[in-house]
């Protein structure tokens, strides 16, 4: 495996959660996937659809997102929500990922 094949798993692997915490706080406003997909994008988050769809549906099964079908268009779109839960999570990870940020801000460095 080459050293950018490495480094490539290792910058997934970091961004995997943080996916989740974006989500959670970006659908605080009502979103569809493909519009869920570009503004993660826009913001630093760039994420597959074979990624995000299947987190979308786990998060709402675990409670954190809410959806509804909008049929008010002609191609109807499930909107997703950040749900009470939801929030909480993201206050908890928000917190829990500053904190972090700070801990590897303190550390030497000698790079």
């Amino acid at each position: 495996m080459s050293e950018t094949e490495i480094l490539e798993t290792h910058l997934q692997e970091l961004r995997r959660g943080t996916v989740v915490l974006a989500c959670l706080r970006l659908l605080e406003t009502p979103g569809y996937g493909y519009g869920l997909l570009e503004e993660l994008g826009d913001h630093g988050f760039p994420t597959d659809a074979n990624t995000l769809y299947p987190l979308l549906r786990r998060l709402e099964k675990q409670g954190y997102l809410t959806s509804e079908w909008n049929t008010d268009e002609a191609r109807p779109r499930k909107f997703y929500r950040t749900s009470d839960a939801g929030q909480r999570l993201a206050r908890a990870l928000t917190d829990d990922f500053r904190a972090i940020a700070t801990a590897i801000d303190g550390l030497d460095n000698d790079l």
